[in-house]
Parts: structure tokens; C-alpha cells; sequence
């Protein structure tokens, strides 16, 4: 009968004739969960949010409320507001605009909200690339872990087609 490893060190030896010293940390991270029974642990997303802090999180809303169609629409409007209320209905009312044109006031707002928008975009940008590589390696530890169970399967149908060879041939050795 074909012995079951049962630890991650046996499983090493039999599956890929290594030492388990030997073998990469991912390696050994999917024969100890082969060995225990275990599925693959939590997914991409779910271990990049155990890791997020406050700032991350913040990071990653700011850059998808500042990429959206919706924010560049309402900004536009925003914008247009600025310029017809700076310009022709401050003006119609007899009162002096508070940011004349050429809109020096609002050039200096758009200038400040790009100097804090693009650094904490890129922040996001880098978490996802984070997040990438966790599923990155997640993905390979599925596949190893697939790789690993078909060896695992394959020797055992090799142990019994050796086993039914074995009993067909002392069967056969008994009619004659």
C-alpha cells in the first residue's frame, strides 16, 4: 500500500525530490497547506485589505473619485461657474470680481489640487501594483499546489496499476 506523507518535509521528498530547506518560501507555504488539508488562504484583495492603514484606503478612494467622468464633469462645471460668476454676473450686478480673468486665483487653486492629487494617485497606482503581486503569487501557489496534487495522483495511479499487474500475474500464475 502506498504510504501518504504526511508531513510538509515528506511530501517535498516524494513530490518533488527535494529537501524542504531547498525549495522557495511559496513552495513550502503549498506543501504545508497540502499537508494539513487546508485551502488556499484568503485571495488578493482580501490580504492587501488586512495590510491597508488609513492612508491607503483614503489613497485608493481619492484616485477613483479623481478618475472618474463624473468628478472631470463636475469640475468642468465647477470651472464654468467660476468663470461666468467671476465674469459676467458679478459684473452685471455692479460688483467687482474677486478673480478677475485671466483667473489668476483659480489658476492657483488648480495648481494646488494637481500638487496633491498626483502624488496620492500614484500612491493608489502602488497599492495596486501591491495588490498585483499578491495575486500574482497567489496564482502561482494555485498552480504549484495543482502541479503538486496531479504528481501526488499520478504515483498513486502508478502504485495501482502495479498493484493489479502484480495480482493479475500471481492470478495468472494460479490457472497454470
Amino acid at each position: 500500500m502506498l504510504k501518504t506523507p504526511r508531513t510538509p518535509e515528506e511530501l517535498c521528498e516524494e513530490l518533488l525530490g527535494r529537501k524542504f530547506a531547498d525549495v522557495d518560501p511559496e513552495e513550502q507555504r503549498v506543501l504545508e497547506r497540502i499537508s494539513s488539508g487546508s485551502v488556499v488562504g484568503p485571495d488578493a484583495l482580501e490580504e492587501a485589505a488586512l495590510h491597508a492603514s488609513f492612508g491607503d484606503r483614503l489613497a485608493d478612494r481619492v484616485a477613483a473619485i479623481g478618475g472618474s467622468w463624473g468628478f472631470i464633469m463636475g469640475f468642468g462645471v465647477v470651472l464654468l461657474a467660476w468663470m461666468l460668476v467671476n465674469g459676467r454676473i458679478l459684473d452685471s450686478l455692479g460688483l467687482r470680481p474677486f478673480d478677475a480673468y485671466p483667473y489668476i486665483f483659480l489658476n492657483l487653486i488648480l495648481s494646488m489640487l494637481a500638487a496633491i492629487q498626483a502624488p496620492v494617485i500614484m500612491m493608489s497606482q502602488n497599492r495596486q501594483a501591491a495588490r498585483d503581486r499578491i495575486s500574482a503569487r497567489h496564482d502561482y501557489e494555485v498552480n504549484l499546489r495543482t502541479q503538486l496534487e496531479l504528481i501526488r495522483l499520478h504515483k498513486r495511479f502508478d502504485h495501482l496499476f502495479e498493484y493489479l499487474e502484480a495480482r493479475a500475474s500471481a492470478e495468472a500464475g494460479e490457472e497454470t
